[in-house]
C-alpha cells in the first residue's frame, strides 16, 4: 500500500469513527459571522486590551491549514489563500465532543469555530475556542510541495488544490475578476450597452479560424461553436445599437501554446460613426484606466520590466515595423517575389496562401512580434488578410486596421468596419477562393450578413481585446494556463506516452476578430 493510500485509509477511518459517534460530518449549513479575512478587517486594528474589554464572540468557518501543539494547549490555523485566523485551544476546557473531533482532525478539514476574538502573547489575532464542529472531512491529504513541471501540471489539472494552497494563484483570479469589472465600468460610463449573442452558429464567421462542430438533434442541423461574435454585434449596429459590447467565450479548433487555449474569453465592442483612429484613443484610455484602478502607483510590470503606458503610444505600419525591427529595406516589402525571397533566405515557412498579405504577415510574425514589449500600435494591414475591414483610400492594398502589442504578444485588434455590402460580398468570394486553395481558416460567405448590410450599417469602428492575455499582462504571468481556471489539458494517460500537442504557428486566437 502506498503512502497516499495509507493516508486516505486513515482519514476515512477517522470519518467513520466520527459518524459512528453521532457526528454529522457534512452538515447542511453553518451560521457564521464572517471568514478569516473578515475577522482581520473588523478587529485587526484592536489591541489585546480592547478585545478583552469588548468580549467579542464570533462564529468562523475555514479550512484547517496547520495544527500545532499536543498538550493542554493547541493552535489551529484556519483559512485559505493569504489570510488565516488562529484558533487558541485550551483542551481541558473543551467538551468531550470537541476533544473527539480534535483527536481526529486532519489538515484540509473544513470546520466551524466559535470563540472570543483575542490576541496571543505574540500579538497574533486569534479565536479563543469555545466550540468546534466539522463541516466537511477531507478524505485526501493536501499536497505539500508545489514546484517543478509535475506540480505545475497538477495545478492546472486540479485547480481546486492550487487555490487552496497557493495564494499567488488566488490573487491572479481575483485580479482577473476585478479587471473584467473595471472594463464593464469603463464602457458603461461611456454609453456602451452590454449584450449577449449566440454561441452556436449556422456558419463560423467573424474571424479566420478553424471551428468546433456540433449537431442539434431536434432541428437536425450541423452547427459551429462561436469563433467570434463580430457579425452578430455588427447586425446590432444596423438595428440601432450604436455603442455595443460583449464579454464573450469563443472556441477555436487550433493549437495550444503559452498564448493560446481552444476556449478563451474576449471583449468585443462596436462604436458607430467613428473609425479606427478613435479606437486608438479609446484603447489608450482603457488601459490607463485599468492600470490606475488595479495597480495604482506600482504600475504595470511584465517579466521584470515596467511597461510605460504614458500616452501616446508608438505607432508603426506593418511595413515600417519590419524595416525598423528586422532591418529589411522598404523596397524589399513591395512585391510577392521579394517577400518570398526574404522568407526563404531567413528559413521561415511559407504560408499556405502565398498572396502579398499572407507573405508579408508571415515575415512580420517571425521578425517583429517578439520586439514589441512596450505598448505599440501596428497599423495598415494587408487587405487580403482583413476581409471585414475598410480599405485605405490612399493605398487599397491595405486596410484601416491596427493591432496592439504588449509583452511581445497581440492583445487587441481593431479596424474601421467595412459596411459596403457589395465590397463585403466580393471579399467573401475571395475568401472562398482561398478556402478552395487549401486555407482551412478562410472565411465563408455569409449571405444573411450581406442582407443585413444592405439595410444600411453606419460607419463604425470595432475592436476585440483578449481578456486572457490582458490578465497575463496585469498579473505578470507568462502562460495563458495560469490565468484560465480550468485550461484544456490532454488526458493523463495520453500525456504519459506522448508529447503535448503544439501548434507550429499559433493563430492570434485571442483578438483576431
Amino acid at each position: 500500500m502506498s503512502e497516499l493510500e495509507e493516508q486516505i485509509r486513515n482519514r476515512r477511518r477517522k470519518l467513520d469513527e466520527l459518524v459512528d459517534s453521532g457526528v454529522d460530518a457534512f452538515p447542511h449549513r453553518f451560521d457564521h459571522d464572517g471568514e478569516a479575512t473578515d475577522m482581520h478587517e473588523r478587529y485587526g486594528h484592536l489591541s489585546a486590551e480592547e478585545l478583552d474589554e469588548e468580549g467579542i464572540v464570533v462564529r468562523v468557518p475555514g479550512r484547517v491549514r496547520a495544527i500545532r501543539g499536543h498538550g493542554k494547549v493547541q493552535f489551529i490555523d484556519l483559512g485559505e489563500g493569504d489570510e488565516k485566523l488562529q484558533l487558541f485551544v485550551r483542551r481541558p476546557q473543551m467538551s468531550d465532543e470537541v476533544i473527539a473531533l480534535l483527536d481526529r482532525l486532519d489538515l484540509g478539514d473544513v470546520v466551524g469555530a466559535t470563540g472570543a476574538v483575542m490576541r496571543t502573547r505574540a500579538g497574533e489575532l486569534s479565536l479563543a475556542l469555545e466550540d468546534l464542529v466539522l463541516l466537511a472531512k477531507a478524505q485526501r491529504p493536501l499536497p505539500e510541495k508545489w514546484h517543478g513541471l509535475t506540480d505545475v501540471e497538477m495545478r492546472y489539472r486540479k485547480r481546486y488544490l492550487d487555490l487552496i494552497v497557493n495564494a499567488d494563484s488566488r490573487r491572479v483570479f481575483e485580479m482577473r475578476s476585478r479587471l473584467v469589472r473595471q472594463i464593464r465600468n469603463f464602457l458603461d460610463q461611456r454609453g456602451f450597452l452590454e449584450v449577449e449573442t449566440p454561441m452556436m452558429h449556422l456558419m463560423a464567421g467573424g474571424a479566420a479560424a478553424r471551428p468546433f462542430r456540433t449537431h442539434h438533434n431536434a432541428l437536425d442541423l450541423e452547427l459551429f461553436l462561436r469563433i467570434a461574435p463580430e457579425l452578430f454585434l455588427k447586425r446590432l449596429t444596423v438595428g440601432g445599437f450604436h455603442r455595443v459590447y460583449e464579454i464573450n467565450r469563443n472556441f477555436r479548433n487550433e493549437g495550444i501554446s503559452t498564448q493560446h487555449n481552444p476556449e478563451f474569453t474576449m471583449l468585443e465592442f462596436y462604436w458607430a460613426f467613428v473609425d479606427y483612429e478613435d479606437l486608438i484613443q479609446l484603447t489608450e484610455e482603457l488601459f490607463c484606466h485599468l492600470e490606475a484602478q488595479l495597480l495604482g502607483e506600482s504600475g504595470l510590470r511584465w517579466q521584470g520590466e515596467r511597461l510605460d503606458l504614458s500616452r501616446p503610444w508608438p505607432r508603426f505600419t506593418v511595413r515600417e515595423a519590419i524595416t525598423h525591427f528586422a532591418g529589411i529595406p522598404a523596397e524589399r516589402l513591395d512585391t510577392v517575389d521579394a517577400l518570398r525571397e526574404e522568407l526563404t533566405a531567413r528559413k521561415i515557412a511559407l504560408p499556405t496562401t502565398q498572396t502579398y498579405g499572407y507573405l508579408l504577415m508571415a515575415l512580420f510574425d517571425e521578425t517583429v512580434e517578439s520586439h514589441l514589449v512596450q505598448p505599440t500600435f501596428i497599423t495598415d494591414y494587408p487587405v487580403d488578410i482583413s476581409p471585414l475591414s475598410k480599405q485605405r483610400d490612399d493605398d487599397p492594398r491595405f486596410v484601416e486596421r491596427f493591432e496592439l502589442f504588449m509583452g511581445g504578444m497581440e492583445v487587441a485588434n481593431a479596424f474601421s468596419e467595412l459596411n459596403d455590402p457589395r465590397v463585403q460580398a466580393e471579399r467573401f468570394q475571395e475568401q472562398l477562393a482561398a478556402k478552395d486553395a487549401g486555407d482551412a481558416e478562410a472565411h465563408g460567405f455569409d449571405a444573411d450578413y450581406i442582407e443585413a448590410l444592405e439595410m444600411g450599417m453606419p460607419p463604425a469602428g470595432g475592436e476585440g481585446i483578449g481578456i486572457d492575455r490582458l490578465t497575463m499582462l496585469f498579473a505578470d504571468r507568462q502562460s495563458i494556463r495560469d490565468v484560465i481556471l480550468f485550461p484544456l489539458m490532454r488526458p493523463v494517460a495520453e500525456e504519459a506516452s506522448e508529447e503535448p500537442a503544439r501548434s507550429p504557428l499559433p493563430s492570434d486566437e485571442e483578438s483576431d476578430r
